[in-house]
């Protein structure tokens, strides 16, 4: 494993910034949200050795999200990730039943997206598609937040909304969608932080859908309000292996993309032909 670590000039603009936004919260209600004044921004994460294509093939979560799938593509996008021995499948939660069954006796897991792909829906439909999701055998689900809502800084109404979908996950992954090419870095540290407070699994850079997708630098800020202990999933735009080494080595530990087998393979051909 090796280690990445802040720079000093930015760990003192993280630190101003998160001690303004503990005040803020604490200010709006936000429990435990004086917490953030001890964390500790200087403290390097580990990241995975990538040594070769196949190294990367346990961190992808294979995506078919396109609004043009049909259930044929779906099942070969599943026998892609069976035969490549991805970590997951990630779907539209329409498909979440027959890639369920397709998937039976693998070891790959299942995911489905919430909210997807504005995260604009009211809180009790969305947590409405999340049970009904995890009722259909969804294994993780990656929640798109209410993007308008934390843009105005209502920052209460964006925790409630994490701490809902962390109660209603019952200990499953829970993977908080930030859509960083719409924030600026003040939001994106303030939606890292509360999905950290509100228990939530991982933070996820974008949908894939709102313009410009994974960038290093928004992974690696991310990653150090996360913390050591919850994920970074980087998604969006990311179609070679040496992009997803950049992912890896800014601080993700899950990646999110349609072109894994291209990924893993230049010269490999996805069955779906959806890059």
């Amino acid at each position: 494993m090796s280690s990445s670590k802040v720079s000093a000039t930015k760990l003192y603009s993280l630190r101003h910034i998160t001690e303004n936004l503990g005040r803020v919260f604490l200010a709006q209600g936000i429990r435990d949200a004086g917490s953030l004044a001890q964390w500790d921004l200087d403290s390097p994460f580990s990241t995975h050795e990538i040594a070769q294509p196949s190294d990367l093939a346990p961190l992808i979560d294979h995506t078919g999200l396109a609004a043009d799938l049909t259930s044929k593509d779906i099942l070969l996008l599943s026998d892609d990730a069976k035969s490549h021995q991805l970590k997951s499948l990630c779907v539209n939660s329409s498909w979440i039943a027959l890639a369920k069954e397709s998937l039976e006796n693998s070891k790959v897991l299942l995911v489905s997206v919430i909210g997807f792909p504005l995260g604009a829906h009211p809180l009790s439909i969305k947590l409405e598609e999340l049970r009904t999701a995890f009722q259909d055998g969804a294994d993780e689900a990656d929640w798109v937040l209410s993007i308008g809502l934390l843009r105005e800084g209502d920052y209460r109404a964006i925790y409630d909304e994490i701490h809902a979908a962390v109660l209603a996950s019952s200990g499953r992954t829970l993977k908080c969608i930030l859509e960083t090419s719409l924030l600026k870095d003040e939001e994106k540290i303030a939606a890292t932080a509360l999905a950290r407070l509100a228990g939530a699994s991982f933070v996820k850079t974008s949908t894939g859908f709102g313009g410009s997708g994974a960038t290093t630098e928004d992974v690696a800020l991310m990653r150090q309000i996360a913390g050591e202990n919850m994920g970074v999933k980087a998604s969006g735009g990311i179609r070679s292996y040496e992009q997803a080494c950049a992912m890896i080595r800014a601080g993700a530990n899950r990646l999110g993309t349609s072109s894994s087998l291209k990924i893993l393979d230049p010269m490999t051909q996805s069955t779906t032909g959806v890059y």
